[in-house]
């Protein structure tokens, strides 16, 4: 059988060698940063005001300034969504490929370490109780308290579950899958309690918050997530040579030299911020975590040093794509984008429960 090895002493079945598989993964990384050029023109050119891209980069080539009216569609509202919609795309999908990894399963996404219903929960109290604050804190967060609230609850999930699934300096995978699943019912009920004491309004905020949207991009809310987002991303691709050992299993990882503690740690870290980050600033967006790292497992292969990186310009692809669509399919109005991901990645989900039907025993 013809084998790929994707690190030093490790080798994955079904490919005709490494190099094809450096090739196949090079190309599909150049048709994926094309895919990501098209959409991101796409995403700026068109919308429910009257602004054109090309028109106003006509303007500028011929010396003439652009209106104010352009300027401020185009730098203020479709720029930083577009930025958005990029870093939050990337850090889902990131996301789902670590997590993919660590647990060893196809089906393994951000939401089973509780780090979104950790965050669904701090945007909840904050929309909520928020008008109870003090006005000095009021003050000065602003605007940015459901954000704020949503990355803290974040990662004080994160913090519990570490402190749950590690005893005696080990840290064990299943027991995090447990504690996840904990830590997301009680989420959920404590969720629950406050979505029964809401108002109307705060109702209908978080009915919007839950369904997630692009639709409140600034670039106050970029900068406070980009940093985040960026240094998780910078840090995933360390990961890539220890979660491809740890496919055979944590004691044959164990001899290959691979540091298992510290590679989990810095793994739950990774997805704790990437996670965290992009769901406090877009609220809850599902699908794209388990759906794109899964496919570019069929078309590229397992190994992470490549998949990492395909799955970022892959996410951010689709989720800039749906946030195009879902703002201009009933425009002026505008369809939560979260609905937009469910409709596609529902299906696709099922297919993958299929696919994978003799593997998982379903």
């Amino acid at each position: 059988m013809n084998e790929t090895v994707i690190s030093p002493g490790l080798t994955w079945p079904g490919s005709s060698g490494a190099g094809d598989r450096r090739r196949l993964a090079a190309r599909t990384s150049l048709a994926l940063i094309v895919l990501l050029l098209l959409v991101s023109i796409v995403s700026l050119g068109i919308g429910a005001a009257d602004a054109s891209f090309w028109h106003s980069l006509v303007t500028v080539a011929r010396g003439d300034e652009l209106s104010a009216l352009e300027r401020v569609i185009l730098f203020d509202i479709r720029l930083p969504r577009l930025a958005m919609g990029l870093l939050v795309g990337a850090a889902l999908a990131v996301s789902g490929a670590v997590m993919q990894g660590l647990f060893r399963n196809p089906l393994a996404d951000p939401g089973l370490v509780g780090v979104g219903a950790g965050a669904g929960l701090g945007a909840i109290i904050a929309i909520v109780l928020g008008a109870s604050l003090p006005a000095a804190v009021s003050l000065a967060i602003g605007h940015y308290i459901v954000p704020v609230a949503a990355f803290i609850g974040g990662w004080v999930a994160t913090l519990v579950l570490y402190q749950v699934s590690t005893s005696r300096g080990r840290t064990s995978v299943a027991m995090m899958l447990l504690a996840g699943i904990a830590l997301g019912a009680l989420a959920a009920a404590l969720s629950g309690i406050l979505v029964y004491l809401a108002n109307d309004a705060q109702l209908r905020d978080l009915t919007f918050w839950g369904l997630g949207s692009l639709a409140g991009a600034t670039w106050g809310k970029l900068m406070a997530a980009a940093p985040l987002i960026l240094l998780a991303m910078a840090a995933a691709p360390f990961l890539a040579r220890s979660l491809n050992a740890l496919a055979l299993g944590e004691a044959a990882a164990a001899h290959l030299g691979i540091p298992i503690q510290r590679m989990k740690m810095l793994a739950v870290v990774v997805v704790a911020m990437a996670t965290g980050a992009a769901v406090a600033v877009s609220g809850g967006i599902g699908f794209i975590g388990i759906v794109v790292p899964h496919l570019l497992r069929i078309s590229v292969g397992p190994d992470h040093r490549y998949l990492l990186l395909n799955s970022a310009l892959l996410g951010a692809s689709l989720l800039v794509l749906a946030d195009t669509i879902s703002r201009t399919i009933i425009a002026p109005a505008e369809l939560p984008i979260g609905i937009l991901t469910a409709v596609i990645g529902g299906p696709v989900f099922i297919w993958i429960l299929l696919r994978n039907r003799g593997l998982l025993n379903l």
